[in-house]
């Protein structure tokens, strides 16, 4: 094994090509620190990000309420739709033999026979079996009227 003892010999420095973690260089651009929205040295403040976790959930818990509620109101509304659409279909398809009047209520009955008639006449008069009571409105449809 060989010792050197004595000056040592002056080593050539080679230059490194590479550029240090901290500085903010590429081939591109060549030196683009500040044009960063953050700080890119070992002294600028670390960034962090928040937790919104429970933010998140506790906002998409409140938007599912809402929206729940307006399904419910729009099924609800639905239903009330079908019940029009089949109540006038009841009352239409019934026999009368007159041309009914436009805030007059009428009655629709049911005859053993399964038939179906409206009438003028109200169900504390008479013993037939009543399915409900109707007034017709401006737009041509049946609106079935509680007694």
């Amino acid at each position: 094994m060989k010792v050197h003892l004595g000056k040592p010999k002056k080593m050539k420095k080679q230059k490194s090509k590479r550029v240090p973690d901290l500085v903010v260089w590429s081939e591109e651009k060549g030196y683009y620190q500040k044009e960063l929205t953050y700080g890119s040295n070992v002294g600028a403040p670390a960034i962090k990000m928040e937790d919104v976790g429970g933010w998140k959930q506790t906002q998409a818990n409140i938007a599912n309420k809402q929206f729940k509620s307006r399904y419910d109101e729009l099924k609800q509304e639905f239903q009330k739709l079908i019940d029009e659409v089949n109540w006038n279909d009841l009352v239409y398809t019934s026999k009368y033999s007159f041309i009914p009047v436009m805030g007059e209520i009428y009655h629709l009955y049911i005859k053993d026979d399964e038939s179906m008639f409206l009438s003028l006449i109200s169900p504390d008069q008479w013993r037939q079996k009543h399915i409900g009571s109707f007034k017709l409105d401006s737009t041509q449809k049946w609106i079935k009227v509680d007694n």
